[in-house]
């Protein structure tokens, strides 16, 4: 089986040759009847949205043969949820940018229609996953409460249903089996995307916290399964949460049912929820999602709070020619944020291969993979990494001693030297301290620009003989179109990525004019050159 079968089954194809057929049985990855998949397929401009598990292999043996099955169930749906920005082609064709770009006419407009996003609801379930004495040495991840119960489903469905919340729960508690009790612990969010062989896609947010009471105790994660992506917005649902466990996990329950019934707001609008907290009265809680909504599942501040300008540039010139990045730290919210932010940096292009925002230690031998990847590793593990060659390794650690403690070397001369500079020019002009939303919107813009400028004429050289005939995208003649020496030189090692390959097919495929946010910026860029030559003449 070659390693490049396709997108979908490089990496299942590379397990499947190094381990052999009972590794993957035990692995929880055999006779499955899903896909291996952590790649995103669909790159039709939408931006990514947008990034764990017990080392209890050990223990697989002394395990009952009903509890085997239950765990081999969570590891299988784990092996077809591999974190990923993946989208199904069930999307093919939508193009959130036009909705983004309609932004100013949805806050004028108010009805019912425009105010909320496509009907859609905030989330499937809320779980509770607690650490469960297993014996005098370990814990094991438990769901301790589950709102709604899903009731009146089929023997299949509820199956199903049993590995997927097998496998969230190892999701949450990535670390292993190994915990000791916590007087003290700092709560921590972060995210995962559970990716179906259908191509459907839901989004995991977990919150990290030591439960009430006394004395020393392990932590619990709290998890909402959504079909959403909206990290911003789910942090502040766990606050809410948090906030009513500390006084009861009872006052969970109304206001998850209230956030349930209510839909999702469209981008720049507000949903508004009454919940009751005993001696405070009724609160009313505030949602809104921000107007740039391809950018609401990224905050850009991580990224740049640990890495310098110049840094960052590297790591995104590894990531533009599809390199293999693993990203180093102790907090999952770290990694999981970073990850989404090198994503998106890609705009308007999308990472097409495998992207696990937390690597669960028992998947850790996926850094062994040939294929291109961006991984999150806890530092614990970095020994199992960094005998690893070809790969771009980043320190994100406060106290680390260097950044990159791997890399091939020709990372500062991928991009061309003058586009380079402009990016870091454009860097430089955000205040500090900022916020999110201005920190997203002036490094959005800078990379943006950086693809508008490179292959922002790519629209010219996508030919169509009849009009509603797919169009034909004339490859050489783009690349020879560019002036610049340098610029020529990177295009043409971009063009032989997967990432722009993908995003080209579907542009072929679109009879009418290209849309969205891109779109509108290469035209930006062209009129204001025309104005300048016309000032030179």
């Amino acid at each position: 089986m070659s390693f490049v079968i396709s997108n979908r089954f490089s990496i299942f194809s590379w397990w499947l040759i190094r381990c052999g057929p009972v590794q993957l049985q035990q692995a929880g990855c055999g006779n499955t009847g899903v896909v291996i998949d952590a790649v995103q397929t669909h790159s039709s401009g939408e931006p990514p949205k947008d990034n764990p598990i017990s080392d209890v292999a050990a223990e697989h043996a002394i395990r009952s043969d009903e509890d085997e099955d239950r765990r081999h169930g969570g590891l299988k749906r784990i092996s077809a949820m591999w974190s990923s920005f993946r989208r199904g082609k069930r999307d093919k064709g939508k193009d959130p940018e036009t909705t983004e770009a309609m932004g100013p006419m949805l806050v004028e407009n108010t009805s019912r229609q425009h105010r909320f996003g496509s009907g859609q609801y905030f989330f499937e379930y809320l779980v509770v996953v607690s650490l469960k004495t297993k014996d005098s040495t370990s814990y094991e991840p438990q769901i301790t409460y589950q709102f709604p119960k899903r009731d009146g489903m089929a023997r299949f469905q509820k199956e199903e249903e049993e590995k997927t919340l097998q496998a969230i729960t190892l999701f949450c508690f990535p670390e292993g089996i190994n915990w000791a009790p916590l007087t003290e612990y700092h709560s921590e969010t972060f995210s995962f995307v559970l990716t179906e062989i259908d191509g459907s896609r839901r989004n995991g947010y977990c919150r990290r916290l030591l439960p009430g009471g006394k004395g020393a105790r392990p932590p619990e994660a709290y998890c909402i399964i959504s079909s959403l992506a909206c990290f911003g917005l789910f942090s502040k649902i766990f606050d809410e949460v948090e906030k009513r466990r500390q006084i009861s996990m009872a006052m969970i329950y109304p206001f998850m049912q209230k956030l349930r019934e209510a839909p999702f707001p469209a981008p720049g609008h507000t949903v508004e929820i009454k919940s009751f907290i005993p001696e405070s009265g009724t609160e009313i809680i505030r949602l809104t999602r921000p107007l740039d909504s391809w950018l609401e599942h990224v905050n850009f501040n991580t990224l740049f709070g640990c890495l310098t300008d110049g840094e960052v540039l590297l790591v995104f010139a590894a990531a533009v020619l599809e390199r293999r990045i693993v990203f180093i730290a102790d907090e999952l919210g770290t990694l999981s944020q970073v990850i989404h932010a090198v994503a998106a940096l890609l705009y308007p292009f999308v990472w097409q291969h495998t992207m696990i925002s937390i690597v669960p230690e028992i998947l850790i031998d996926v850094v062994m993979a040939p294929t291109p990847y961006l991984l999150g590793v806890q530092k614990r593990l970095l020994d199992q990494v960094t005998d690893q060659s070809d790969l771009l390794v980043v320190d994100l650690s406060v106290d680390r001693k260097t950044t990159f403690i791997a890399s091939i070397g020709d990372e500062s001369s991928i991009l061309p030297p003058k586009l380079q500079a402009e990016i870091l020019e454009a860097l430089s002009k955000r205040q500090k301290p900022t916020t999110v939303e201005e920190m997203n919107r002036v490094v959005s813009e800078a990379f943006l620009l950086f693809f508008v400028k490179t292959v922002g004429h790519y629209g010219s050289y996508v030919k169509h003989r009849r009009a509603g005939e797919h169009g034909v995208f004339e490859k050489r003649s783009f690349y020879k179109a560019i002036d610049s020496k340098t610029t020529r030189h990177f295009v043409k090692k971009f063009l032989q990525t997967q990432t722009f390959d993908l995003f080209i097919q579907e542009v072929e495929q679109q009879p009418g004019p290209q849309q969205g946010i891109f779109h509108k910026k290469i035209l930006e860029y062209q009129e204001g050159k025309k104005k300048e030559k016309t000032k030179k003449r």
